[in-house]
């Protein structure tokens, strides 16, 4: 399976990426039975990127596009291509601005003389050789300010199709011949009728080329957060060799070499610290703003920044495969992807153009087989009104636009978004299910307090047994007690036995002795019959929101073990923020039900499922659907597997695992749960922000075109003018982006 990046400089419109997109369609339904649906194509039209994935090569890939009429390349370095997408824009805004100040140049005059009463018909020889001049220039102005447009035209043509180019290729065209052979043969037509439209012509594509110029402008903003991302990776690192320290470019490293990190450098591939120690500042990745103490052994990631320490390190990851190439990789699919509201655009926009070509015909035909005098005259305005206006621009710009916005913007909170759909989603989420131990608390306990309950018994004694079996459990609370052995310095011994009980606890035999060590439901199973004698401790553990971890032997509560995992600092203003945007919560938690209730009455819960089992959690959060909530679960994204994959959307928290990052809807980066909120409401926001530019592009459109056609001319006895319908058309496609852009700075509250 290959996937291959394709930079498409010619794609300007919703049409464009239907033909792109039926291209590769069209490909998999040829291919024989058994081998359909290889390929896919997801189409980034803001950076004019096509994303091909299945078993194809980029000469082909490349071929499919060019099918359809568009030049392409490959794009094989991200940082190269987006530094030279960048590059391409500036050079094509200056040109547009230029192509508009000269087309307006020759328009605006043109236009003042028609409105201050100077004549703009041909009736004598005079005016025929007038007119005639200004035809000719007319004819070069529009060569030097709309070839792109004339050139799209014949590129769509020639692979069959008709795109955004072809409406406004026709209309200036058709204004320029229908007065050029006014000026030509006068008397061909009616002495009502011989008026002639060059500042149409020239206007539109000065107007259009100026919208044009203002959108690139607008849209080079959309994708800010990928340039941002690009910008973090390293292009060279210290080397440290037999031969001394050597600077080198990333692309010549290879996983198992060692580097130097100075002071204030970018971390240039994923390591492992093999000396020195030093404070990293990683909020580039996880937003973060506390620099992560790195010592020997622990693991830094490309792209964050070393504070005043050194380091040497082990690069574990080449430079295509490290954390932030990922969630680049990740940010850019998910800034191509589809939501369900846009794929309705698309099939829209793929019939859109000939409809409209037909639409245009159909009504000039009208006009001047039944229209009022100066038929001809009104069949062209309408004819040349209809084709402009119609442009779908802003209808193919409205969803995309949005989604890259908001995926950007979640990119640089430490969010990362797998897709369009997940986005949409997550904006009609009604209910959030949070995992205890990591998401509402730090996920890092610690024992807070051991109560011997056998006077004989020496804790010290105790404590050595219970680490033996604890060591070979992967349980949050059993790293507690391990830390806790450590720090009072007990000898670490092998089990003559171990068995995990899901749910509930471990047993097992050390020093020939056999213990029991979990919760109550192990306590039980055990045949400990005197816990009613503590209940009161046990009760003020929990009511501290403490969970007591059990120690039993031969039918004996020999101890309880009080472990209490801190709540997070932003806890309670995330939950106040998350019902405050009218969120239903529910804490959802393997714990007892005191300490569950204990940990949401501090942070302001009230719905608790406690003591679930992880196999149950996925059957609580199913019990949510049925109940008509769309459920976002939220969780360390392993544990909670079948419950993150059972939600309408799947956040894991603060991992940032490949795993997690590979599978979930949502991956948050940052370990802080105002995150969480925000995201939610992030996703509210853009669902907002897109059906504000779908209703704005459909309003355009659907009144635009009747408009265009005439309609209204029965009430005012006037026509849209062609100028005023390409105005509107570059305005609409301004208005789309600038919307998309308000994403970047909306607040989330």
């Amino acid at each position: 399976m290959a996937n291959i990046n394709l930079y498409v400089p010619k794609m300007s419109c919703a049409s464009c990426v239907a033909k792109i997109e039926s291209a590769f369609d069209k490909v998999n339904k040829d291919l024989p039975d058994g081998k359909s649906h290889h390929l896919s194509a997801r189409v980034n039209l803001a950076d004019k990127l096509v994303l091909v994935s299945g078993e194809i090569t980029a000469k082909q890939a490349i071929a499919i596009v060019s099918s359809v009429g568009y030049d392409s390349e490959l794009v094989i370095d991200a940082q190269t291509a987006a530094m030279q997408k960048n590059d391409d824009e500036h050079k094509e805004y200056r040109l547009r601005l230029i192509q508009a100040a000269i087309g307006l140049g020759l328009g605006v005059p043109l236009m003042l003389w028609g409105l201050l009463g100077g004549e703009m018909m041909v009736n004598n020889a005079t005016q025929q050789f007038a007119w005639g001049i200004v035809g000719i220039i007319t004819l070069l102005v529009m060569v030097l300010t709309g070839r792109h447009f004339f050139q799209g035209m014949w590129r769509a043509i020639k692979a069959k199709t008709a795109n955004m180019d072809t409406l406004i290729a026709l209309g200036t065209s058709a204004a320029w011949i229908y007065s050029m052979m006014v000026v030509i043969e006068p008397q061909w037509f009616p002495a009502d009728t011989r008026h002639v439209y060059f500042e149409a012509s020239v206007m539109i594509l000065g107007l259009i080329n100026l919208g044009h110029a203002l959108e690139l402008r607008a849209r080079g903003k959309t994708s800010e957060a990928v340039q941002r991302l690009l910008g973090l990776q390293a292009t060279t690192a210290i080397r440290v060799s037999d031969r001394g320290d050597e600077e080198v470019e990333i692309n010549q490293l290879k996983v198992g070499d060692r580097l130097r990190l100075r002071p204030g450098d970018r971390v240039a591939l994923d390591g492992e610290v093999l000396n020195g120690e030093t404070f990293i500042n990683e909020s580039m990745l996880t937003g973060e703003p506390i620099p992560v103490h790195k010592v020997v052994g622990d693991i830094i990631n490309a792209g964050t920044v070393n504070g005043n320490g050194a380091l040497i390190y082990r690069a574990t990851a080449s430079a295509q495969d490290t954390k932030l190439s990922k969630i680049i990789e990740l940010v850019q699919q998910a800034q191509t992807s589809k939501m369900p509201i846009g794929r309705l655009t698309d099939k829209i926009s793929a019939y859109f153009v000939p409809v409209v070509v037909v639409i245009a015909l159909l009504s000039s035909s009208l006009w001047y087989l039944f229209g009022p005098e100066p038929a001809l005259s009104h069949a062209l305005v309408v004819l040349t009104s209809v084709l402009i206006i119609a442009c779908p621009c802003a209808l193919g710009l409205a969803t995309p636009m949005s989604i890259m916005v908001s995926v950007g913007r979640a990119a640089q909170m430490g969010v990362l978004i797998r897709n369009g759909e997940a986005l949409q989603t997550a904006s009609k989420v009604t209910t959030v299910v949070l995992d205890k131990t990591g998401t509402i608390t730090a996920g890092k306990p610690e024992v807070s307090k051991v109560v011997m309950l056998q006077s004989e018994l020496n804790e010290l004694s105790l404590l050595t047994d219970i680490a033996a079996l604890e060591q070979h459990s992967e349980h949050p609370l059993a790293s507690a007690i391990i830390e806790k052995a450590k720090a009072v310095a007990v000898k670490f011994v092998e089990p003559e036995s171990f068995t995990n009980i899901q749910g509930k606890g471990i047993v097992g035999s050390v020093n020939g002795k056999y213990y029991s060590i979990g919760n109550l439901s192990l306590m039980h199973q055990a045949g400990i019959d005197n816990l009613a004698d503590y209940q009161q401790q046990i009760s003020e553990f929990a009511n501290q929101g403490q969970t007591p971890v059990f120690v039993a032997s031969d039918k004996q509560l020999l101890a309880i073990i009080a472990i209490a995992d801190p709540i997070k600092d932003d806890a309670v203003q995330a939950v106040q923020k998350m019902l405050q945007a009218g969120f239903k919560l529910v804490l959802l938690t393997g714990d007892n039900q005191q300490t569950a209730r204990a940990v949401a009455d501090k942070v302001g819960i009230t719905t608790v499922f406690a003591e679930v089992l992880p196999e149950d959690k996925q059957s609580k959060v199913i019990e949510l659907q049925q109940a008509g909530e769309v459920v976002a679960m939220v969780g360390d994204g392993i544990n909670d597997a079948p419950a993150l994959m059972s939600a309408d959307v799947g956040l894991a928290m603060g991992s940032g695992t490949e795993i997690a990052i590979e599978s979930a809807d949502f991956t948050l980066l940052s370990t802080r749960l105002l995150v969480i909120a925000d995201t939610l409401l992030l996703a509210k926001a853009s669902m907002r922000n897109i059906k504000q530019n779908l209703f704005g592009a459909f309003i355009y459109n659907t009144l635009g075109i009747p408009i265009a056609a005439g309609v209204l001319f029965p009430f005012t006895g006037l026509l849209l003018s062609p100028v005023i319908a390409g105005a509107a058309m570059a305005l609409s496609s301004l208005t789309v982006v600038s919307n998309a852009n308000r994403l970047r700075g909306v607040a989330l509250s």
